[in-house]
């Protein structure tokens, strides 16, 4: 038992918060600073060689220093990186809280609002991890925490690594069904296989059930990889949240739509609006110079009344200018006249009275 352990001549070991396939989380208690913390101990598979095992602690360890400087309120801070007693240990904040996973054992599904808002917070984290050349490679359910300040917080970037015993490129990384199809087949994850993985994660927090998962994790990767848009399974429960799937889960990474458009499109699902996805730019239309009309600058001038000249034809030159009003028609006339007459005998009175 490691309970009590004094970690580093710095860390004490109070109290066994959890295990997972990657090692077993720890509160402890930091001597130096006297604030407590969260430590994960982790030790490499056992089908590993004693150089792959040296190899994959020396990755994981820079994925951790390098997630350290990530600083984001949605994302667990990294304190520390320790070796000690042939484990690798991760020094991180204390979140008080549950995972999305515990919540989600006890109330099936979450109102598509309500899960919308922690995909923002959640999207939120990876647009900085992305930003300092972070990806996360394992986002699920159980890396969601829920604080009990209200916080959604993000953690185990790159941990794992260690679960999968991925030493080198090229090996699939991550729960086999939070994986793209690019990994897949192969290829080693970027930031848009996070988007991906958080598209299958809203995915199951509305729909309750998984679009990928088979009955053994390597079904589970023939279905990812054989994966094309279109064959996702139609969401019954998620609502406003739909064009966040469809953009999230396509199978080409570089169509996935980006962070930023993810994160405004759940913020207004969060707030209980509709969202829209922008209109699709025509790969065909040439770009107006700088300073010329839109046909929405044209409608609003003219009242709306305005329409685009057919394609192929040459706009229709503009009405030569005229007195004559169509719109006033010759109820608009005769008051003009009107008013011309009263100022006329305005002037004669005027003129007699003087006289």
């Amino acid at each position: 038992m490691d309970t009590d352990r004094l970690l580093a001549d710095r860390y004490r070991l109070v109290a066994e918060l959890g295990r997972g396939g990657t090692g077993v989380v720890w509160q402890a208690r930091d001597e130096a600073l006297g604030r407590q913390v969260a430590v994960k101990a982790i030790r490499a598979a056992a089908e590993l060689s004693p150089a792959e095992a040296r190899l994959l602690y020396a990755r994981l360890e820079q994925e951790a220093m390098t997630a350290g400087r990530v600083s984001h309120r949605n994302v667990a801070t990294v304190h520390n990186v320790v070796v000690e007693d042939g484990r690798l240990w991760i020094v991180t904040e204390l979140v008080r809280g549950l995972p999305l996973s515990a919540v989600l054992e006890v109330e099936g599904t979450l109102p598509p609002a309500r899960a919308a808002r922690i995909g923002a917070e959640a999207v939120s984290a990876l647009r900085a991890a992305h930003e300092a050349g972070v990806t996360h490679r394992d986002l699920k359910p159980s890396n969601v925490l829920l604080g009990n300040d209200g916080r959604v917080v993000l953690t185990d970037f790159g941990i794992a690594l260690v679960r999968t015993g991925a030493a080198h490129a090229g090996e699939p990384v991550g729960a086999p069904e939070f994986l793209p199809p690019e990994c897949a087949r192969g290829r080693e994850p970027g930031p848009a296989a996070d988007l991906w993985a958080l598209g299958v994660l809203l995915y199951l927090t509305v729909e309750g059930v998984s679009p990928f998962r088979r009955d053994t994790p390597e079904e589970t990767l023939r279905a990812v990889a054989g994966y094309a848009d279109g064959a996702l399974p139609a969401p019954r429960r998620a609502g406003p949240l739909e064009p966040v799937l469809e953009g999230l889960l396509r199978a080409d990474p570089a169509e996935r739509m980006s962070a930023a458009e993810t994160e405004r499109l759940l913020r207004v699902a969060a707030a209980g609006g509709t969202p829209r996805t922008a209109p699709p730019s025509s790969a065909g239309t040439r770009p107006r110079p700088a300073g010329s009309d839109t046909g929405d600058d044209a409608r609003d001038r003219d009242g709306g009344r305005g329409t685009p000249p057919a394609p192929g034809t040459d706009p229709a030159p503009p009405a030569p200018s005229s007195s004559w009003d169509a719109d006033r028609g010759p109820r608009g006339v005769l008051v003009a006249v009107a008013g011309a007459l009263i100022v006329l005998l305005a002037a004669l009175t005027v003129t007699v009275l003087l006289r």
